[in-house]
Formats: structure tokens, C-alpha cells, sequence
């Protein structure tokens, strides 16, 4: 039965206050205004004090407006219907689409059962050598991706999307330019992906709820997908604006603030999400890949700082590229053995080159005197950036393996690498010698 309550205790920004009894924490609530209807969520509980957010703003409410509790929390709709389609945080679609109602199902619910779920043991590939190759993405897997305003995090993010070997993507944008979702929906259907894709699109002019609500609506719509044996793969960005918007709300709570104003539970409320990502056994699974970019490049940042406790490794972007140092993916050791026998010694071979050529660059730029070996790792340093961690760079893992020892064979002689010598005859290249 519904509960409708019609005094209103106060209004803090976009969050509202009455008394009531039997209400459930996240339960939605229609209220009623001269201006129409508008959605709220319930986000604190305090004996029989609600306190609700709203939706659209506060904006035209009244204290003497009509509030009718619906019962049941945020729901979602589940079907193939989604694929291909366009919705907004709070589950609407945005693409002028039909609206879709049919097999509603709860969000924000909770992580999957250890028991049920299997050792990531499979690779999803990307045809981006410093993912394929260096860090490998398995199946099952929750990174983010550490970077700054400004850099290609989004393009990197579509450029995943679009060539990713899962079933299906689904990607949440939390408080994105009109731009940024754009340029999402236009490389997407230019690259053909659209229609094993579905978006949860919350953008900066959209309400501030409605951003919160979107990591869950993408990740309880791909655990359904899963349980229905699909490989799903979570895209999201920006989880910095997720994390403002809790302290956003925090702050209109009076809450008491913790680390740089962030609420306290800020690492539980990123855990309950990331924890999502999941194998299960006898069907599909939920990758998750996420964005948080760090204010001022600070990865001690409480996001980035939270996340990486979290998480299972991540990825560095700086100055456009993936770098090698500080990347890093946990689980690579799951599947680099069941790719091609020298995907490990490539791996970590050229990635003390790579460390050595830093070296060399910076005795380079200090003017001290360059012998022959420095000069064979100035060239070997530059063919990396170009032939490797450029984001340009579009291949498949066989083929970046083959350029890891073209570009070795091009800079040093077999001895010099310090690879395994059944491993160079067997994979050196013959035109090069």
C-alpha cells in the first residue's frame, strides 16, 4: 500500500525532509507540485525522520506538497530490447526511443556470492599492444584507469568499446559534457558497435542523483546479461564524478566530512560497485573498466587513493599513452601462458629495455658522453613509443608480439636481450640478422 505524507519538515538544496514511518532506505517516492510530478530517492533513515533526494531539483517544491512513497526502490528494465539503446540515470531513454517497461529489475544489489564465482582464467582482447601485451585485461576483472583532465581517457574507453572480443558493452557516463556524449554514440555507430552496446548516459546539466544511480544501473543490467551466459564489459567514466557527487550530498546531509570533505563511507560505496565485476560459473561475466581521474595528477587522492585498495591493478595514462611503469594488471600471470610462448619474455624484456632507455635518456639530457649501448637504447626507446605504447597503434596480440621482436631485432643483437635462446631462434627474425 502506498504511503502519502503532505507536510514537508524542510528543504536543503535538492534534499528533502519528512516525517514518516515504514520506509525502506534507496525507496522512491513521487512527489507533487504545482509544476507536475518529480521522483525522489530515499537517502538517509533516522528513526521516522526521511530524508529524500530529488531527482530534478528542488527547485518549485513547496512545504505543504503531496509526497506518495512508491514501495519498491529504483528499478531497471531488462531485455535484448536495450541493445543499441540510449538512457539516462535515471533508466529513461534519452534517444527518443520507445520507453521499455517490461522485466523490471531491482539495482544496486549485492555482490555475488564468492562461491558462485570462478578464477579469472581468460583474456579479453583489445588490439591495444600495451593492454594486449604488457597488462593484459582477463575476464572478470575490475581496473580503473588513472589519469587527468585533459588527457584521451573517453577515446581510449571507445576505442575499447568498439574492439573489445565480450559479448556486449555496456557503458555509464557520470556527469559527461554534451560533447563527451556525442562523441560516445557517434564513434560507436560509426564503428559499428552500437548494437551490442548499451548506455547509461548522466550528463553535467542532469541531476545530481541521477549520476549515482548510474554505475548502478549499468552493472545490475550486466549481471543479468551475464547470468543469461553473455561476457559483459563495464565501461565507466568518469568514477571521480561519482565521488563528487556523494560528497556533494554528503555536504547538503551535514554529514561529518573525512578526507578532503569526502564522506567516510567513501571506500565502501566504490567497493560495492568494483566488487560487481565477476566469472560465473556456468555462464557469462562482468568486466569492469573505469576511468578516475586525479585532481592534479595526485594519485594519493581519497578516489584513486580508495580505488587502488579496491581494485586489481590499473592503468596509467599520461601524455596520451599507456605507461609502462605504474600500469599494472594483477591477474596478467592468469592467461599470458596460454597465449603464444613468448608473450612472458616479451613482456618482460622489453620493459627493462624500456627502464634502461629512461636511463639513458636522462644521462642523455644531462650532457654526459653517449656510448654505443646508450645510443642502441635512444633507438630502441623511440621505436617503443611509436611502434608500442602509441594509441594509434591498432594490431592484434600476434602481431604486437611479432613487432616486440622486430623492434628488438632492429636495436641489439640476440645476446643483448637477455632472452632465452630457444626463444630467439625460435622467434628472431630472419630478415633482420
Amino acid at each position: 500500500m502506498q504511503k502519502v505524507y503532505s507536510k514537508i519538515l524542510s528543504v536543503s538544496g535538492n534534499v528533502i525532509t519528512v516525517k514518516a514511518k515504514d520506509i525502506a532506505y534507496e525507496e522512491l517516492a513521487e512527489i507533487t507540485t504545482s509544476r507536475g510530478k518529480s521522483l525522489a530517492q530515499v537517502i538517509k533513515l533516522e528513526k521516522d525522520i526521511v530524508s529524500l533526494q530529488v531527482f530534478a531539483g528542488s527547485a518549485g517544491i513547496s512545504t505543504d506538497d503531496e509526497i506518495r512513497f512508491l514501495g519498491d526502490p529504483m528499478r531497471v528494465t531488462f531485455s535484448d530490447n536495450m541493445l543499441g539503446r540510449i538512457f539516462n540515470g535515471s533508466g529513461v531513454p534519452r534517444d527518443r526511443g520507445p520507453e521499455l517497461s517490461d522485466n523490471l529489475i531491482e539495482i544496486a544489489g549485492p555482490s555475488v556470492n564468492p562461491a558462485k564465482r570462478i578464477i579469472p582464467q581468460n583474456m579479453i582482447r583489445t588490439n591495444i599492444p600495451m593492454i594486449d601485451v604488457f597488462n593484459s585485461l582477463v575476464r572478470s576483472q575490475k581496473l580503473p584507469i588513472f589519469s587527468i583532465s585533459g588527457e584521451p581517457y573517453n577515446e581510449l574507453l571507445a576505442r575499447i568499446a568498439m574492439q573489445a572480443e565480450v559479448d556486449m558493452i555496456i557503458l555509464g557516463g557520470i556527469g559527461l559534457k554534451y560533447d563527451e556524449y556525442m562523441y560516445f554514440r557517434n564513434e560507436l555507430e560509426k564503428g559499428g558497435a552500437l548494437n551490442r552496446t548499451v548506455f547509461f548516459m548522466h550528463t553535467a546539466s542532469d541531476p545530481i542523483v541521477e549520476g549515482l544511480m548510474v554505475p548502478d544501473l549499468c552493472l545490475a543490467v550486466a549481471e543479468k546479461f551475464a547470468l543469461n551466459g553473455k561476457d559483459v564489459l563495464v565501461l565507466l567514466t568518469d568514477m571521480t564524478n561519482f565521488a563528487d557527487s556523494l560528497k556533494e550530498i554528503a555536504i547538503t546531509m551535514e554529514q561529518v566530512p573525512s578526507n578532503r570533505g569526502y564522506p567516510g563511507d567513501l571506500y565502501s560505496q566504490l567497493a560495492s560497485r568494483y566488487e560487481k565485476a565477476v566469472d560465473f560459473e556456468g555462464a557469462g561475466s562482468v568486466t569492469l573498466l573505469a576511468t578516475t581521474t586525479m585532481p592534479g595528477d595526485d594519485v594519493t587522492h581519497p578516489v584513486p587513493d580508495n580505488t587502488g585498495y579496491i581494485t586489481e591493478g590499473q592503468f596509467y595514462l599520461r601524455g596520451g599513452r599507456i605507461e609502462p611503469f605504474g600500469s599494472l594488471s594483477r591477474l596478467k600471470q592468469q592467461v599470458n601462458d596460454k597465449t603464444r610462448d613468448d608473450h612472458r619474455a616479451i613482456m618482460d624484456g622489453m620493459i627493462q629495455l624500456y627502464a634502461e632507455y629512461k636511463e639513458a635518456e636522462e644521462k642523455r639530457s644531462m650532457g654526459f658522453r653517449m656510448n654505443e649501448w646508450d645510443n642502441k637504447l635512444l633507438k630502441y626507446g623511440d621505436l617503443f613509443v611509436s611502434g608500442m605504447m602509441d594509441l594509434s597503434v591498432n594490431i592484434p596480440l600476434e602481431k604486437a608480439l611479432d613487432r616486440g621482436w622486430e623492434i628488438l631485432a632492429q636495436c641489439f643483437k640476440p645476446e643483448e636481450t637477455g632472452l632465452k635462446s630457444d626463444l630467439i631462434k625460435q622467434f628472431w627474425p630472419k630478415d633482420l640478422e
